[in-house]
């Protein structure tokens, strides 16, 4: 995006007329706030008259005018005044909050894809209410308010502060504490709720986010001044916070200091999303919504977006909740997967619009040019002031063939597989059977006592290899995806990959009757891309188009999930959730070969595009210059990453932060010169065995999911290298 499309807005000379341009973006902006103004004044309006208690439209109009003795009525007092008028306002309210933090990220973060999750604020009030619940018996409606709240602030908190460290907390910072730090919240949420199935029956219900438990005034009344600062600080540093888009240099030249506004928006975003978590539970999904159709009405006018994002908010949050009590009668919806289902094909509809394209929007963002014009070298990674660059080889010849190989990269291959040995020894050796290590190496060939034998082939071995194949999966189609977007967050579940798999998975066994389904995985991962792909037009370059189409075919399939789950038993509901958080339980050589075979054909495939990818690292001309087709290079390793994904989820589940970790921890080791596929799947497949020998042996008859285990370990150890003292020049 250029500086014209998101700097504040210019100031015209005295006696000097607006530009036509500028006048009729005012007048278009003007006509859609009185637009939304009234859609959400008629939304409310349906919302008092729409419900259970057979009152309609005329009832709720004579009790809120005071009319006919209505007020006097002890029944339109209940439905109207204790349920109806509450529930509405206290959509209006969280719905434009959510609407407002979004549009604060996306524009704080130059990241229009940006949601309020990002801060780990969704996953700190999830862990407060699990807390509350497990440990305090906590069972009402208050107490769940209390102890999200709490979450929610503490986690962004620690965010803002682990951020702020070395230098100030940039946008990337802010992104990166935020997904590390919410990873690990919501892996330690997952642990709790693995070991108490009493817990997960009333977590369940309330993740999916919904306005049912609103009764009275007194939560709204209670956090109506929390919402209210936020609203107030929120629009204060929009000014602010548009010349920050000219960048930190010219910003502090206008006399702003952008670590303050920084500081200062993430307060706003964390006042508004805590008391919406609070009050209704977790809606991820609105405040990316809200932010991207504000966007696409007003351009870059700041001020404009916060006040549409708000009303766009209100509104989808207030009709959403009105479908939700009609569509499923005598039973109510999860709001939050009416959401989903109504508002990705807007998403989707709006992000192909030209008017997006116009924006700029769906086409990949411009690197900035650096100083001095040195051009597309200047913009590849360079390695620190004393540290190897990658470009020391090694020459291997046999007779008339040669083979150059990286002297760093082989090194740290070699130390990457022994440490996978390591780990696999133990693995075979730790579990809560007494077996001593030369019973366990014994027990490996075949001899000594019969019941060792059983015990390490028959379960132990089975389960390793599972777990090698599936982390070697997850840790290349990492490598592949984080190479392929030049962004060190991107992984397969972008895309819908993990979602799609899983939601295929489930409804495999929901047909069948049997779980263990692991071919459709990979055809769940398949369809999601298909559909994805055919959706935004094409993979292509067309960059942002693809990533919102992706974000919400997640959005809709992480839904049906949800309902899938709420829906069955609890002891299904259980043991399906352990699943969706990644566990190898029960998996062994007749899943593992399967997936095996792939990898012997997707591996020498991606070992020869990886050559390619470090061509992609210039622009597109240069690498069609140095004779590679970069569409034809960008599908291949998309087709790539989701087949290797879907392979992953079909043996473990979504395990997707070893996707996320596996190509960073391999690519400080290689060298910033190269494409760590070798490494990525080494580090995966470690990632993946140490993490279910952990899950397996910490507990006393009790299992933790491989995928809880690599979130709550692997988190701290991800932010630490990304935002270390010899990271901090770089993020």
């Amino acid at each position: 995006m250029t500086v014209s499309q998101v700097g504040p807005p210019e100031v015209q000379p005295a006696g000097q007329q607006a530009p036509a341009g500028r006048v009729h973006g005012n007048r278009a902006v003007l006509t859609a706030s009185a637009l939304l103004v009234v859609g959400v004044l008629v939304l409310s309006a349906l919302s008092l008259s729409v419900g259970a208690g057979e009152v309609g439209a005329g009832d709720v109009l004579d009790y809120v005018l005071g009319r006919n003795g209505a007020r006097d009525s002890s029944r339109l007092s209940l439905v109207v005044g204790d349920l109806r008028l509450p529930r509405t306002l206290t959509a209006l309210a969280v719905g434009a909050a959510l609407g407002t933090a979004g549009c604060l990220l996306q524009a704080v973060t130059r990241n229009p894809l940006a949601e309020t999750g990002l801060l780990g604020v969704n996953a700190g009030a999830s862990l407060g209410v699990v807390v509350g619940i497990a440990f305090l018996g906590v069972s009402s409606g208050y107490g769940y308010l209390l102890w999200a709240f709490g979450g929610a602030v503490l986690a962004s908190a620690l965010v803002l502060l682990i951020a702020s460290r070395r230098g100030g907390g940039s946008p990337m910072r802010l992104v990166l504490a935020g997904s590390a730090l919410g990873a690990t919240f919501g892996g330690i949420t997952s642990v709790l709720i693995v070991n108490s199935a009493e817990t997960y029956d009333r977590f369940r219900f309330w993740v999916l986010g919904s306005l049912a438990g609103v009764e009275g005034f007194t939560k709204l009344t209670g956090l109506l001044p929390v919402l209210a600062a936020g609203f107030v600080v929120a629009l204060l540093i929009a000014r602010p916070l548009s010349a920050l888009a000219l960048g930190d240099d010219l910003a502090k030249g206008l006399g702003h200091r952008p670590g303050v506004i920084r500081v200062v928006v993430a307060v706003a975003v964390t006042l508004l999303t805590a008391a919406s978590v609070a009050l209704v539970g977790p809606i991820s999904f609105l405040g990316l919504l809200a932010g991207f159709l504000a966007r696409a009405v007003t351009g870059p006018r700041l001020t404009a977006q916060i006040v549409l994002a708000g009303l766009i908010g209100a509104g989808v949050l207030t009709g959403s909740d009105v479908l939700a009590r009609v569509v499923s009668r005598p039973f109510e919806a999860p709001v939050s997967v009416i959401i989903a289902l109504f508002g990705a094909p807007v998403l989707i509809a709006i992000v192909r619009s030209r008017r997006m394209a116009s924006m700029g929007m769906t086409d990949p963002a411009a690197e900035e040019s650096p100083k001095g014009g040195r051009g597309v070298a200047a913009r590849l990674p360079r390695p620190r002031k004393g540290e190897d660059d990658g470009a020391g080889t090694l020459v291997v010849r046999s007779g008339s063939l040669s083979l150059l190989v990286p002297r760093r990269a082989a090194v740290a291959a070699f130390a990457l597989a022994a440490l996978l040995v390591g780990a696999v020894v133990l693995s075979a050796y730790a579990g809560q059977s007494e077996m001593s290590l030369s019973r366990t190496f014994n027990a490996v060939f075949g001899s000594g006592d019969r019941f060792d034998v059983l015990l390490v082939q028959k379960f132990r071995l089975g389960r390793i290899v599972a777990g090698l194949a599936a982390g070697a999966a997850l840790g290349l189609a990492g490598c592949l995806t984080q190479t392929l977007a030049r962004n060190r967050l991107a992984t397969p579940e972008l895309l819908g990959v993990n979602d799609g798999a899983t939601a295929a998975v489930l409804l495999s066994a929901t047909l069948s009757g049997t779980f263990g389904a692991w071919w459709a995985g990979p055809l769940g991962a398949l369809a999601a891309v298909l559909v994805v792909t055919a959706v935004s037009g094409g993979l292509g370059q067309r960059g942002y188009r693809v990533l919102v189409v992706g974000l919400a075919m997640s959005a809709l399939a992480s839904a049906v999930t949800q309902v899938v789950l709420s829906r069955r038993s609890l002891n299904s509901a259980s043991s399906l959730y352990v699943w969706t958080s990644g566990s190898l339980n029960g998996r062994s050589y007749s899943v593992a070969v399967p997936v095996l075979i792939g990898l012997a054909v997707l591996v020498p495939l991606a070992l020869v595009v990886a050559r390619h990818l470090n061509v992609l690292r210039f622009d597109d001309s240069t690498a069609a210059s140095l004779g590679v087709a970069p569409g034809r290079v960008r599908l291949v390793c998309m087709l790539l990453a989701v087949g290797l994904a879907g392979l992953a989820v079909g043996i473990c589940g979504p395990v997707g932060f070893v996707a996320l970790a596996s190509p960073v921890i391999a690519g400080r080791l290689a060298g910033p010169l190269r494409v760590p596929v070798v490494g990525s799947m080494l580090v995966g497949a470690t990632l993946v065995v140490l993490a279910d020998t952990v899950g397996r042996v910490a507990l006393d008859g009790v299992e933790i999911p491989v995928g809880i285990v690599t979130t709550v370990l692997g988190g701290p150890f991800l932010l630490w290298v990304l935002l270390g003292r010899s990271a901090a020049a770089r993020v």
